[in-house]
């Protein structure tokens, strides 16, 4: 919480001390870290086309702001401040950016209504819409106000689009999820972590990523059991020493922390928790089976599309349906639901002792990604003809 509260104390000095009233920006606004990499794509290609332009971050949660808050895409990473009036008007005003994204969710009324006074072009990117929503009930009408602030709504699937041309907004595309794009580039940086390979050897290697307790306890059975030519990699989503030393006590495997690789011979291990962030990703690329956390609990299901794209068969809990992609991913047979730690071990054991299943649901996950790619280059031609027209 103190992150949260302090993060935002130095907000409107540090846009003063870096954004001066010449200079042209563009705004990105991201919940937490999975938004922010959602936008990546975009961010990425709009520094290319607004090579004048600074590009500002902002971030309303500390998961996402701690881990990127010095990255080079941007020219500034801050906290958003609390969506009030004043506050929405004086960042606004400070950062006028002459075109602002929010990503996925983001839904903040007086930062949008500030915007669309201001004439400032305002897009929704990755866009998921359900017919629960506020939006879209009786007593939804000032959020319903609220949508019409965005210019242009890019949404990941027809339904989305159905439900605002259902209450009269027709500025919606479907462009599809940019994170497609981005877990597919990620093919095109160098994956390799020695500490990795030291550790696998030549065994088959279960990645559990951003778990959550909820997680854990249906793996440990399994973990304990499973056959020594299997090994794991537990990536929990929050690093809490006690939580983890907890977690390393019902283990009955050997279990070794990264953080003291360099002191220990790590091959000797048959369980490796990474106590860091930042390495996930690159680690599902050394997997041969992934568990994806979040779905055993109200957390949410954490990112599936990372392991597909190395051709990775996922298992997840059974808390999914606000996700399209695991859905989607369970029908083609490239994802395995859970309930429990029983279906759980009989899962994990299937695809240890089944090659043949092993590697086609891998396939199936992998051409899954390939299939939908493409939301990035559909999101910027359109800014493309707006800057043609001399609109941004």
């Amino acid at each position: 919480m103190s992150l949260f509260v302090d993060g935002r104390k130095k907000v409107f000095n540090t846009l003063k001390e870096t954004i001066h009233p010449n200079d042209k920006t563009i705004w990105f606004h991201c919940a937490s870290l999975g938004e922010y990499e959602q936008g990546v794509p975009i961010m990425e290609k709009t520094k290319e086309l607004f090579p004048d332009h600074k590009l500002i971050v902002t971030f309303f949660s500390p998961s996402g702001f701690e881990v990127k808050k010095n990255t080079t895409l941007a020219n500034i990473v801050l906290y958003l401040p609390i969506d009030t009036m004043s506050n929405a008007k004086k960042f606004i005003e400070l950062a006028h950016p002459s075109l602002a994204i929010f990503i996925k969710y983001e839904f903040w009324p007086n930062y949008l209504i500030q915007l669309k006074e201001k004439n400032i072009h305002t897009f929704l990117v990755s866009g998921l819409f359900r017919k629960e929503q506020i939006f879209f009930k009786p007593h939804g009408v000032f959020m319903r106000k609220v949508l019409n602030s965005f210019d242009h709504f890019f949404v990941q699937d027809e339904t989305s689009k159905e439900l605002l041309n259902n209450i009269n907004i027709k500025e919606a595309t479907v462009s599809g999820d940019t994170r497609f794009d981005r877990v597919s580039n990620q093919l095109l940086q160098d994956n390799t972590l020695a500490f990795i390979s030291e550790f696998k050897q030549n065994n088959l290697c279960i990645v559990c990523g951003s778990t959550w307790p909820e997680d854990e306890a249906v793996l440990i059975d399994y973990i304990n059991k499973a056959p020594d030519h299997v090994k794991f990699i537990i990536a929990p989503h929050e690093i809490n020493t006690s939580k983890i030393e907890s977690f390393r006590k019902n283990i009955q495997q050997k279990s070794s922390l990264f953080s003291t690789k360099k002191s220990t011979n790590i091959s000797q291990y048959n369980v490796l928790i990474i106590d860091t962030v930042g390495l996930l990703t690159k680690i599902y690329s050394h997997a041969d089976i992934a568990y994806i956390g979040g779905g055993m609990g109200d957390t949410g299901l954490h990112n599936i599309l990372e392991p597909a794209t190395f051709g990775v068969p996922i298992v997840i809990g059974n808390r999914f349906e606000k996700f399209p992609e695991a859905k989607e991913l369970r029908e083609l047979k490239g994802l395995f639901s859970i309930s429990n730690a029983t279906e759980c071990s009989k899962t994990l054991e299937k695809l240890v002792t089944d090659k043949n299943t092993r590697i086609k649901s891998g396939k199936i996950a992998k051409k899954f990604i390939e299939n939908n790619k493409g939301a990035t280059k559909i999101i910027m031609n359109y800014i493309k003809q707006l800057k043609g027209k001399s609109l941004i």
